[in-house]
């Protein structure tokens, strides 16, 4: 019995030691936003594409045609536009490389690598540990498979131009261009 208060003493000692000294280097060195190092991004990628993102074996119902591709695009520059810029891939957004993580471009290998139906459960689910919201009371399914076709066919970096929310002559977006084009036609009209 005297063995183990003894061990409980040194434990709790120990423990102790540690939490002072942990709290003397936080005092020290604060807290600090940082961009991962190139094992950390290699780790969390790996992680979110192997177990963190679900639904891999999901197909895309809608076929690749112009159509569905325009469809796409419009409805991604209507609720992703702000963090991945008009063209997906960062395109005029002052913060997406000050985020941690970074927001990636949707034309890295790091995004077409997922298959399509993890594309969708990204949009629909949200994405930890990043800044990806959920949209699952935003866009419809329809909607959301609109934009991997077109995430699957991003135009040439830069040739949309910068998104106009980031412009000067922005005079600022009203609440309902947040809205799906969906949402949008289901919502009563304002009377002027």
């Amino acid at each position: 019995m005297r063995v183990i208060k003894m061990l409980a003493a040194i434990l709790g000692g120990t423990l102790s030691v540690v939490a002072l000294s942990s709290g003397f280097l936080l005092c020290m060195r604060g807290v600090q936003a940082r961009p991962s190092g190139k094992w950390e991004h290699r780790i969390v990628t790996g992680a979110k594409h192997s177990f963190l993102v679900h639904s891999k074996d999901l197909a895309n119902p809608l076929p690749r045609t112009p159509e569905n591709i325009v469809d796409g695009q419009r409805n991604f520059s209507h609720y992703c536009f702000v963090c991945h810029g008009l063209d997906g891939q960062n395109t005029g957004v002052p913060f997406a490389d000050a985020m941690s993580p970074s927001v990636p471009s949707l034309a890295s290998s790091e995004v077409q690598t997922y298959t399509d139906g993890q594309l969708h459960w990204i949009i629909q689910n949200g994405l930890w540990p990043s800044g990806m919201p959920a949209s699952r009371e935003i866009l419809t399914d329809d909607e959301i498979w609109s934009i991997v076709t077109y995430v699957r066919n991003l135009p040439r970096a830069g040739s949309l131009g910068e998104p106009q929310a980031y412009t000067e002559e922005n005079s600022g977006a009203g609440a309902d261009q947040l809205l799906s084009p969906t949402r949008r036609s289901r919502e009563p009209k304002k009377r002027q």
